[in-house]
C-alpha cells in the first residue's frame, strides 16, 4: 500500500479533491468534523446523520456515493464517538473501520481526512503511525505456506493523508512506514513453521538484511561458540539436530566513537522444553519462542530503512530446545561465558541460558545501553496478561532513567510496557547448593527471578530486560505474531538518535 501526504487549504480544498473515496468523521451528537462540513454543501451528510443511518459511535461507517459537495466518487462517513476531543481508542477504532471498508471498495485510491490533529494527548505524528500500522495490519497475509493462496486483497491501494505537509509530518510518515515494514518482517518470521524458520533461516534473514541495508553481519557456529566458552547457550542446543547460530548485526549510523545501543534477542526457534518436556496441547505455539530474535530483526529492518543516525548492534542467540540422548538433563551444571556456574534444574527454563551468554558477549561492545527481548516466562502473562510487556532493570538513577525512556517510547508508540521489580531478594531464590546459580527460583515471582538471573550477567553496563511472552503473539482464532515490540524499540532508538 502506498501512502502520501496531501495538504488542503482554501485553494486546494477537500471538496475539490478527486479520489475514489474520501473518509471523513462524524460524531455521536450529530456533529460533523471540519472535513465533513466542507463536503456537506447540499446537506446530504447532515441528513444521513440525523436520519440515524449512522450513529457517530466510534467505528461505525456509512458509504455515500455521488455526494454533491464532493469531487470524490464516494464519501465514507466514520464515527469517532464524542466530539469533545477524540480519544485515542476511538480514533484507532475509526481508522480500523475505515481500512476495513476500503478493502471492500472498487476504488483504488483514497483520502483519509479524519481529525488527525485533534486526538487527546496525541500529536499528528502518532495519528500518522496509527493509520499506517493499521493499514499494514489490514492487508497482512498469513497464507505464505498454503498451497492455495487466499484471494488477493482488493480495494484501495493508495492512501493520501489529509494533514499539513511539513518536514515533521513527512518524517513521521517515513518512520511509520519503516516501523510497519519491520513489524511485518517480525510477524512473517514468527508465523513461519519451525521446520522452515530454523536458526539457519534466522541467520540467512540477517544476512539478507545486511545486503539490503549495508549492515555488518557475522554468524558464529558451534566451534566458535565453544571457543568463546558459551557452554550455557550450547547446553540448550545439545539435543537438537539443527546447528546453533549466534548472529551479530551492526548498524553504525552514528559517530564512530559513540557507544552503541545493543539489542539482544532470544531465538529459540522451537521449544519442546527439552527433557523437562512441555505438555502437548498448545506446543505448536512454541514456534513463537523466537519472538525476541524476530523483533530484533524487524527493528533492524526499520532502522535500516530510516537510515537512523545511531550506532545499534543486534545480538541473537538462536537454537532449538529438543529432547534426545544428547540433551541436557535436570541437575546438570554448566559454566557460562562469564565464568558463573549454573545448575540446570529445569531444561524448560532455557531462554535465560541462551541469553546469559549473549549478554556476557554484549559487554565487548562497551555499550551505552543493552536491552534484551525474550518470550521468557508464562508468569509474565499471569501478571500482565497480553496487554503490556514486562520491563525489568536495576533500581538506581541510571537504570531508572533507562526504564523511563523505554516506558515513554512504548506509550508514544502504543506498544506499552510495565515495570516489575528485581533485586537481591529475588537472587536469594536462585541459590544452589552445587553451583553459583540455579536456572529457576523457588516458587513465586517467576518473571522476577528470571530477570534477576539475567541481571547477574549485565553488571558492567546499563541494561534492561523486556519479557514479551504475553505480547509477541496471539492464540486462538486470531493466532499469529503481533510484531511487538518493534514499535517500542524503534521509537526508543529514534528518540536516542
Amino acid at each position: 500500500m502506498d501512502f502520501s501526504i496531501k495538504a488542503f487549504d482554501t485553494k486546494n480544498t477537500i471538496a475539490s479533491a478527486k479520489a475514489g473515496v474520501v473518509a471523513v468523521a462524524v460524531f455521536e451528537n450529530k456533529k460533523l468534523s471540519q472535513a465533513a462540513k466542507a463536503l456537506d454543501g447540499s446537506g446530504e451528510i447532515t441528513a444521513a446523520l440525523k436520519s440515524g443511518d449512522i450513529s457517530g459511535k466510534a467505528g461505525t461507517t456509512l458509504l455515500l456515493r455521488g455526494v454533491k459537495g464532493a469531487s470524490a466518487e464516494r464519501v465514507l462517513l466514520v464515527g469517532l464517538g464524542s466530539d469533545d476531543g477524540v480519544s485515542e481508542k476511538n480514533f484507532a477504532s475509526g481508522v480500523s473501520a475505515v481500512l476495513k471498508a476500503f478493502s471492500a471498495l472498487g476504488a483504488s485510491d483514497a483520502i483519509i481526512a479524519l481529525p488527525m490533529t485533534e486526538v487527546k494527548e496525541r500529536d499528528v505524528n502518532w495519528a500518522i503511525r496509527c493509520v499506517v500500522q493499521s493499514a499494514h495490519e489490514s492487508v497482512f497475509r498469513t497464507d505464505g505456506q498454503k498451497s492455495k493462496k487466499d484471494p488477493a486483497p482488493t480495494g484501495v491501494k493508495k492512501i493520501a493523508l489529509a494533514v499539513p505537509s511539513t518536514a515533521a509530518t513527512k518524517l513521521a510518515l517515513a518512520q511509520a512506514e519503516a516501523i510497519a515494514n519491520g513489524m511485518d518482517l517480525t510477524k512473517e518470521l514468527g508465523n513461519l513453521s519451525a521446520n522452515i524458520c530454523t536458526p539457519t533461516y534466522l541467520a540467512n534473514t540477517a544476512k539478507k538484511l545486511g545486503k539490503d541495508y549495508k549492515f555488518d553481519v557475522e554468524v558464529l557456529d558451534r566451534k566458535q561458540l565453544e571457543a568463546l566458552k558459551m557452554n550455557s547457550f550450547l547446553s540448550v542446543t545439545n539435543g537438537s539436530e539443527q546447528p546453533p547460530k549466534f548472529i551479530i548485526l551492526k548498524h553504525m549510523g552514528g559517530k564512530p566513537k559513540d557507544a552503541p545501543v545493543v539489542l539482544v534477542g532470544k531465538g529459540i526457534t522451537f521449544d519442546t522444553g527439552g527433557i523437562s518436556l512441555k505438555a502437548g496441547p498448545g506446543m505448536d505455539e512454541m514456534k513463537y519462542d523466537m519472538g525476541g530474535a524476530a523483533s530484533v530483526l524487524g527493528t533492524f529492518r526499520a532502522i535500516g530503512e530510516m537510515n537512523l543516525k545511531l550506532n545499534v548492534i543486534g545480538v541473537i542467540a538462536a537454537c532449538e530446545n529438543m529432547p534426545s540422548g544428547r540433551a541436557t538433563k535436570p541437575g546438570d551444571i554448566v559454566t557460562s561465558m562469564n565464568g558463573l556456574t549454573i545448575e540446570i534444574l529445569n531444561t524448560d527454563a532455557e531462554g535465560r541460558l541462551v541469553l546469559c551468554d549473549a549478554l556476557a558477549y554484549a559487554e565487548r561492545f562497551n555499550p551505552a545501553a543493552v536491552i534484551d527481548i525474550a518470550t521468557l516466562t508464562g508468569a509474565c502473562i499471569v501478571a500482565l496478561g497480553h496487554h503490556k510487556s514486562g520491563l525489568f532493570t536495576r533500581d538506581d538513577e541510571v537504570h531508572n532513567k533507562l526504564a523511563d525512556e523505554i516506558m515513554a517510547a512504548g506509550k508514544a508508540a502504543g506498544d506499552t510496557a510495565w515495570r516489575l521489580p528485581i533485586g537481591e531478594e529475588y537472587n536469594e531464590q536462585l541459590k544452589s547448593n552445587f553451583a553459583d546459580l540455579a536456572n529457576i527460583g523457588t516458587p513465586g515471582g517467576a518473571s522476577c527471578t528470571a530477570a534477576a538471573f539475567l541481571e547477574n550477567f549485565t553488571r558492567k553496563y546499563t541494561w534492561a530486560h523486556l519479557d514479551i511472552a504475553g505480547t509477541a503473539w496471539k492464540s486462538g482464532g486470531a493466532k499469529g505474531a503481533t510484531g511487538r515490540p518493534v514499535p517500542l524499540l524503534s521509537n526508543f532508538l529514534i528518540n536516542r538518535a
